[in-house]
Parts: structure tokens; C-alpha cells; sequence
């Protein structure tokens, strides 16, 4: 039986991540970020490795030639051998967005970003998924991309897995609510952080600090990227659905009223969340900028499930519509 490639690449990074969780006596995550980066320095870089292990990681790294695969391929099986270690961690900041939404994202950005070349920008990159998935999308474009994240073993990843799909990223390892050294960019993508940010003199800084009590992680994430977004420039951010329904959501409201332009929300099918509390949307903002364009209407979509074909084409049309009648007018 034929095995498909994305099946050959998780086979290789699992096995022989194990053989070096259990001779480094490290978490299966660390040992993932080994196996990516013998990978791709074509080394094996441990040297208190036994020879007999040596030789097995050897022989398993010569069965894959990363340059006969595709950079989805080699996302979509990194992502994988990611979850199956995240599902034996119990940190629950290790959570990734699911492949469709990261699909939609990239769509949404080919159709706002028309700049042949720009600048991008996920503050909450975890193991970079989201922004490589969206990278994968962006044909026939030079993105400089950046990528902040607090979490040693995440960023660890994030750079091992833009390394695999040469991309190059730029990665800080940091809290992305203090400041940030990093040149303006054109587009901002980020599955939100939802939650209190613990730091209460440092969201002291932010127009949308807590008039009393802990601050919104979401919210002062939503402000930073707006400071560090170039007028004009478009972010996309994954929502809980009740964003604005929240005490703080007065402030946000106002904020957003001063700095962007709404150009839409799709809301994701509930089909694909556990209960309606956890569902999410996807809210597309634009920056003021005197040159810009209000549009006639908001982008406003119910996404249907996914896999119903007919009302996936139904809803792309709408959206080609939109966009006619908006954008391009």
C-alpha cells in the first residue's frame, strides 16, 4: 500500500523523535525540535548520542529528501507530530488553530494584501503554524515575515518548522505586550491569546487597560498590533464570538472606533467547536489612513460547514461580490 507523503514525513519525525526523548531523557516536544534540526542541517547534532542510535537516526533521515516534498506537506506532518506531542503536555497555551481556519485566514489575506511584496506579522505564533499555513497561500509574493512568542519550546518549533518550509521568519522570543523592536508591517494574523494578561503595571501602558482588576490579554494584543500595523495596512484576527459582549468591551469598541476600519467578520461554523461558548470568528480590520476607502458595507459571512461543497461556493461568491462592489469599485 501506497503511503502518502505527509504519512512518510510524520513516521520519520515521530520515530525518531522517540529515540531522542528517551536517550536525552528530554519531553517529546524538545525531542521534535532536535529531530527538525538534524533534519535540516542534515547533522546529528547530539553528541552523547550511543552509536547504536546513531545509526538508526541516520538510517531514517536517509529515507527523506525534504526537497521532493511540499512546503504543505511538510507543514501539514510537522503540525501533526506537534499535536500528538501536545496531547502528552498539559499546558494549556499549547493549543493550535485548526488547518481550516488557517486556510480561511490565508484566503482572506491573498484578497485584502495585493502588494506584491510586504511585511507580516503573528503575535502569537506558538509553533507557527497559523503563519506558515498562511505563507503557503501567498504565491507569487516576497513576504518578510516576524513572529513573537513567549514560549521557549514553541518558538523552538516555529523555528524549526519555517526552517523545514524555507520561509524566512524572523522570531523573538518575548512577551509581545512589552515593546517591541520590530519595523512596521503591512498585515497582522494572530488566534488571539484569550484571557487576563497577569502583568498589571505593564497594561498600564495600553489605552485598553481594565478600568479596575486584570486587563484582557485579547484586547491589549488587539491594540499592540494596531501600533505596529502601517496605515492602511489590514489584520486579521481570530475572535472569540463573544467579544464585544464582555464588561471591557465598551473601551474596545471605542478603541477600535478611533484607529480602524471594520471591513468584516465570518463567523466559523459552530459544527466545528465542542459548544457554542468556544466558537470563533474571523474579524478583518483595517487602519485609518486618509487614503482609504470606507466600504459601503461590512463583509458579513455565516460560514457553513466546510464540507458542504454547494454552500462553500455559494459563500465564495459572495465574497467575490463584496469585493467587486467594495474594493475594486
Amino acid at each position: 500500500m501506497k503511503i502518502s507523503p505527509v504519512e512518510q514525513l510524520f513516521t520519520v519525525f515521530n520515530e525518531t523523535s522517540l529515540v531522542l526523548q528517551e536517550e536525552l531523557e528530554c519531553t517529546f516536544l524538545e525531542a521534535l525540535a532536535e529531530t527538525g534540526e538534524n533534519i535540516f542541517q542534515q547533522s546529528i547534532l547530539q553528541e552523547e548520542l550511543s552509536e547504536l542510535n546513531v545509526k538508526r537516526l541516520k538510517k531514517q533521515y536517509e529515507e527523506i529528501n525534504l526537497d521532493k516534498f511540499s512546503k504543505e506537506d511538510i507543514r501539514k506532518a510537522f503540525q501533526l507530530v506537534i499535536l500528538k506531542g501536545m496531547k502528552e503536555s498539559v499546558q494549556p497555551n499549547h493549543q493550535m488553530t485548526p488547518d481550516t481556519v488557517g486556510m480561511l485566514v490565508g484566503y482572506l489575506v491573498q484578497k485584502f494584501v495585493k502588494e506584491k511584496s510586504f511585511r507580516i506579522l503573528d503575535p502569537a505564533v506558538g509553533t507557527g503554524n497559523l503563519l506558515t499555513t498562511v505563507l503557503n497561500q501567498q504565491l507569487d509574493k516576497s513576504i518578510e515575515s516576524v513572529g513573537i512568542e513567549i514560549d521557549d519550546i514553541l518558538i523552538r518549533l516555529a523555528f524549526i518548522n519555517a526552517n523545514l518550509q524555507e520561509h524566512p521568519v524572523e522570531l523573538f522570543n518575548q512577551d509581545s505586550l512589552e515593546p517591541l523592536f520590530i519595523d512596521p508591517v503591512d498585515a497582522v494574523i494572530s488566534d488571539l491569546p484569550i484571557g487576563y494578561y497577569p502583568n498589571d503595571l505593564r497594561a498600564t501602558d495600553y489605552q485598553l487597560k481594565a478600568i479596575e482588576g486584570h486587563s484582557y490579554s485579547h484586547h491589549l494584543f488587539i491594540e499592540q498590533s494596531v501600533k505596529h500595523t502601517k496605515p492602511g495596512g489590514y489584520l486579521f484576527f481570530i475572535i472569540p464570538n463573544g467579544l464585544f459582549e464582555s464588561e471591557q468591551a465598551p473601551q474596545l469598541r471605542e478603541f477600535l472606533k478611533q484607529h480602524i476600519i471594520v471591513q468584516g467578520i465570518m463567523q466559523l461554523p459552530l459544527t466545528m467547536f465542542k459548544n457554542k461558548n468556544a466558537a470563533k470568528s474571523i474579524f478583518i480590520m483595517q487602519k485609518k489612513a486618509d487614503h482609504i476607502k470606507i466600504p459601503k458595507q461590512a463583509l458579513l459571512v455565516d460560514m457553513p460547514s466546510l464540507s458542504n461543497a454547494y454552500e462553500m461556493d455559494n459563500i465564495l461568491r459572495k465574497i467575490d461580490k463584496w469585493f467587486l462592489e467594495n474594493k475594486e469599485s
